[in-house]
């Protein structure tokens, strides 16, 4: 089967059905993952269109919003912002021909439920995180969340913008991700700190991350 995001879609997306075909988890757990919305990006962020690959084994976030958008006004993403984002066993990856550019980080970090603070502290952390992607995969869960609510009126992650008036979106306080794997055009952040980095330039293929 064709990649959907081969091509950008022609027209506009029903992101309503979207979100109710992806289900609830795929749908809002397409957030990992920056203040973009359609037209809202800051004009001076220009996409490749390139995607990377993303995995963690768990992803601990707080305040969480997700909402449709169009990166540079052509390609359909699902934008997800997180106000703080603690990953575990990062890997992310983006293949250049033959080439592949890979980083790693956090290798050895574990979540730990019952002391969640202390196990952050080897973790990967970001801060003011948004994400436009195409594709996210995992086992979400979520606390105080809201879905169905007025794109333009998302507050959870604290961002200043995110989608248009009357646009599909939704929000919760926390979010819970395991086994995470996502393809992305985009991500940013405020901060980005990753234990333990490795950044690698691999040849041949079967070194991305998934």
């Amino acid at each position: 089967m064709e990649d959907s995001q081969s091509a950008p879609a022609a027209g506009r997306t029903n992101w309503r059905r979207f979100a109710v075909a992806a289900g609830v988890p795929a749908a809002v757990a397409g957030g990992l993952v920056v203040a973009l919305s359609t037209g809202a990006l800051a004009a001076n962020i220009t996409v490749s269109g390139t995607q990377f690959k993303l995995t963690a084994d768990h992803l601990e976030g707080t305040g969480f919003t997700q909402y449709s958008g169009a990166l540079n006004g052509t390609i359909p993403s699902a934008m997800s912002g997180i106000n703080h984002a603690d990953l575990y066993n990062l890997c992310q990856s983006v293949n250049a021909g033959p080439i592949t550019l890979k980083i790693t980080a956090a290798t050895d970090a574990k979540f730990d439920a019952s002391n969640p603070s202390g196990s952050a502290a080897n973790a990967v952390q970001a801060d003011d995180l948004l994400i436009g992607m195409s594709e996210l995969g995992g086992d979400a869960t979520f606390k105080n969340i809201q879905i169905g609510v007025d794109a333009s009126t998302l507050n959870a992650d604290g961002a200043a913008t995110h989608g248009e008036k009357g646009g599909f979106g939704q929000q919760a306080s926390g979010v819970s991700i395991d086994n995470l794997k996502q393809r992305a055009y985009l991500t940013t952040a405020s901060s980005f700190k990753l234990k333990g980095m490795s950044l690698k330039l691999l040849l041949g293929s079967g070194n991305e991350c998934f």
